[in-house]
């Protein structure tokens, strides 16, 4: 515990105040075993994981009952996260392609037009 923390109601000593949490939070969750069968169930057929179908249910209680706070960032991108991209090497302009390969002027790349 820092001294110079403000300690009270609704404070994290962990975070920064006005600052989101960086990772989303983990919890566990005691569910009766049929209850999570259903929900395995209806995940799969929406093709999410029973997780991302418990939050998915939970938000839209949440907003249904006029409860969800308003910095609360959107719903975890669905997939594996994106690849690191390399910069994209720089084209010359006056060698555009237009579509199907064609030069992007509309001739048909020789040596005094059509």
């Amino acid at each position: 515990m820092s001294a110079d923390a403000p300690q009270g109601a609704g404070t994290d000593p962990e975070r920064p105040a006005g600052r989101r949490p960086q990772q989303r939070k983990q919890v566990l969750l005691r569910l009766d075993p049929l209850l999570h069968d259903a929900l395995s169930r209806w995940a799969n057929d929406e093709l999410r994981s029973t997780n991302a179908q418990i939050e998915f249910l939970l938000r839209k209680a949440l907003t249904e009952a006029g409860r969800l706070p308003r910095g609360a960032g959107g719903p975890a991108r669905r997939g594996r996260p994106p690849k690191r991209r390399e910069p994209a090497p720089e084209t010359d302009p006056d060698a555009a392609v237009g579509p199907q390969g064609h030069p992007a002027d509309g001739t048909d790349g020789a040596a005094g037009g059509r």
